[in-house]
């Protein structure tokens, strides 16, 4: 059997595909593989592990059809065409459950280094620009006792909300399609209405599927519902925000500040306007990268791959 797989994972994973007398193709190239190039390198295998935003859509599925299993590098799914999938019978994998504690960890991350302006204090440092004591500029706002938001209170989002609770005693409010009874017990959560969410929150933290409900919206006419010393936390997807309507809404103080894991467009360009800001820190979408979360992670996508290559059913599938 003969897997490809188009980025880099944790060696102990690829050591018990080998063990399992699987053929490994990895790309290896410092930059992310065109669709045409997946197509090609996709044509004589029999698995495929995606790493990275990887458009598992319609033309890569119908030329692909061959395939027996793909595992993705990821809980998130939203770059596949789940319908067509179905169609032809591709059983498609992701990693749910592992990666919840080290998500929550950088947003919580996030939300500390935007409160204190800590990237931009620290670029205030390399650029030579520190040059004496100035205890009236670039003051932080503190988070005890403030609101904290979940838009998505799933796995990462309470993990996030425990934290917040625990750290600075933070009320816990949340908006999901669902009610979540757990969290309302454990850290008595309240439910609220998205527009009730967006008014009451101080910190506003993403943790939910990109899908065609949440594509970009947090827009300009959402972060005018929000308070305007809020913060904005995404560690989701990218494409949950409409990123120029995020720097309008920071430019123009309708917010205070925002914390990135994810940027849309990604990867973000290195002009970018809010690289510059002093109440925003953008991270290169590390959520995950912890190296026991990875290897947890490679542990799933093995499980799958093997799984599907022997034709039985995967142990975490996606639909």
């Amino acid at each position: 059997m003969k897997v490809f797989i188009s980025g880099n994972i944790a060696p102990a994973a690829l050591q018990r595909l080998e063990e399992n007398n699987i053929s490994i193709t990895q790309w290896n190239e410092d930059r992310q593989i065109t669709t045409d190039e997946l197509i090609e390198a996709c044509k004589d295998q029999d698995g495929f592990i995606s790493v990275g935003p990887n458009k598992i859509n319609a033309d890569f599925l119908n030329a692909s059809k061959h395939l027996k299993v793909i595992a993705l590098h990821s809980v998130g799914f939203d770059q596949v065409d789940v319908e067509v999938a179905k169609k032809l019978n591709i059983p498609v994998g992701n990693t749910p459950g592992v990666l919840s504690a080290a998500t929550a960890d950088t947003a919580f991350l996030l939300m500390l280094a935007v409160s204190r302006k800590a990237f931009f204090g620290y670029r205030k440092i390399t650029d030579g620009n520190w040059v004496k004591y100035e205890p009236a500029q670039e003051l932080g706002i503190e988070l005890n006792g403030k609101t904290l938001g979940v838009f998505g209170l799933g796995k990462i989002g309470l993990e996030m909300a425990k934290k917040c609770k625990a750290a600075y005693n933070m009320k816990v409010v949340y908006h999901n399609r669902s009610r979540n009874e757990v969290a309302e017990k454990e850290i008595a959560a309240e439910y609220l209405s998205f527009d009730e969410l967006l008014a009451q929150s101080d910190v506003l933290t993403v943790h939910t599927a990109l899908t065609s409900e949440t594509k970009e919206k947090f827009s300009m006419e959402v972060f005018r519902k929000m308070k305007s010393n809020a913060i904005f936390i995404n560690t989701a997807r990218g494409g949950i925000h409409n990123e120029q309507d995020l720097i309008k809404a920071l430019e123009e103080k309708v917010i205070w500040g925002a914390g990135l894991d994810v940027t849309n467009p990604e990867p973000m360009d290195k002009n970018n306007p809010l690289l510059f800001m002093e109440s925003v820190a953008v991270l290169p979408h590390i959520g995950s990268a912890t190296e026991e979360t990875r290897e947890a992670m490679a542990g799933l996508i093995v499980e799958n791959i093997l799984a599907g290559l022997n034709g039985e059913k995967i142990p975490y599938p996606i639909y």
